[in-house]
């Protein structure tokens, strides 16, 4: 949440006591919806833990799921550079839409979005029938069958590398991916645990 300095710092006065607020899903990063906030619903937010916005049309404060369900819990709030608007964070319960999408910009979706994506349906299908899908039956083979394949996908790339073959390159490098995400996923992992460990890495 903020620090009593960036509480201090925003700059109502300029935006008249409303400050637009963008959400933002915290692991995807594809934009969710954008609300506007008063001082009042962005005190509500950070008690409640869940994102609550000014209603203009219903002037009243609107915690963002009161009647669906479908929440925003609050994973940080950041105000931008010249403390008018707001950048939150969350992670969103069920589709954020009134429309049933996952966002209120769909169809936009950036490549970090669909691979959060993946990730999630290639999740939905550790426990399903193996005759359903090539990922379930991926599953049911087990962890040594999965590994394996993670390894020949490894050596299948890298010969593309060398042989200069870009698109048996891109070809074989979604294969590792594929199956490196479905390891990941077998072994209770998930991308945001490596990206993690890569930032610890970088500092």
């Amino acid at each position: 949440m903020l620090t009593q300095q960036q509480h201090n710092q925003l700059d109502w006065e300029k935006v008249d006591g409303m400050l637009p607020a963008i959400v933002q899903h915290a692991v995807s990063g594809e934009v969710l919806m954008l609300g506007y906030m008063n001082l009042e619903a962005l005190h509500a937010t950070e008690q409640s833990g869940k994102v609550t916005f000014f209603s203009r049309t219903k002037q009243r404060l609107w915690t963002k799921g009161e009647s669906s369900g479908n929440f925003l819990d609050v994973v940080s709030i950041t105000p931008d550079c010249d403390n008018d608007s707001l950048l939150i964070l969350a992670s969103p319960v069920g589709p954020t839409c009134h429309n049933g999408t996952r966002s209120c910009f769909a169809p936009a979706e950036t490549e970090w979005t669909f691979l959060y994506q993946l990730e999630q349906l290639l999740a939905s299908r550790k426990h399903a029938d193996p005759a359903t899908s090539y990922t379930a039956k991926l599953y049911a083979s087990g962890t040594k069958r999965i590994a394996q394949k993670v390894g020949e996908e490894g050596v299948e790339t890298a010969l593309a590398a060398t042989v200069n073959d870009r698109e048996e390159l891109t070809n074989e490098a979604s294969d590792l991916i594929y199956h490196l995400l479905v390891l990941l996923q077998d072994q209770d992992l998930n991308l945001s645990s490596v990206i993690n460990r890569l930032r610890e890495r970088h500092k």
